[in-house]
């Protein structure tokens, strides 16, 4: 497995498609975004599930953790029957956020990437994208990786996810 962690906007599914198309074996690709989409639309907007503020902040209730952790273990199974796996996370809660995906890897080879992106220039991304509460982006830039061990780190503040995506899959093979 490979999980990948970064704020909003920071580039990190440009990375996941990339790395998908120079890695030599087939990887399946999962993303926080794509978990978010999937649940409940009462829970997207709720204290039980997910909120997000006009200021961009993130919030989640007991709902969306208690479904996040089967999403994990889901994940994990496919990984364990031998599925190369790309998570796409964001660590809102930092070292416990990778906590909770250590304690569902245990025994797997895993990839710790974090990807970093100079703040302004993940907020100009942001606005560009049109689909992201403005703020966010700047809220995630360094808070998803307090206390997070990686691998390795890239920074796509000056560096194409291409570039990225291959420095990563130099790592895998």
């Amino acid at each position: 497995m490979i999980i990948i962690n970064g704020g909003s906007s920071s580039g990190k599914s440009g990375i996941v498609r990339c790395l998908q198309a120079v890695l030599p074996d087939p990887w399946l690709a999962f993303g926080i975004d794509s978990f978010v989409d999937a649940m409940p639309a009462r829970m997207q907007a709720s204290d039980e599930g997910i909120e997000i503020a006009a200021d961009g902040g993130v919030s989640v209730g007991a709902g969306f953790r208690a479904l996040e952790a089967a999403w994990i273990e889901g994940v994990v199974a496919m990984a364990r029957a031998g599925a190369g796996v790309i998570i796409d996370d964001v660590f809102l809660g930092g070292a416990s956020s990778q906590q909770r995906w250590q304690k569902a890897l245990n025994g797997l080879d895993v990839l710790w990437v974090g990807v970093r992106c100079e703040s302004a220039v993940a907020a100009g991304r942001e606005v560009a994208r049109g689909d992201r509460v403005q703020g966010m982006a700047a809220l995630q830039a360094d808070v998803v990786h307090d206390g997070v061990m990686y691998d390795l780190e890239v920074d796509t503040t000056h560096t194409e996810s291409l570039v990225c995506a291959r420095t990563i899959a130099a790592r895998v093979s």
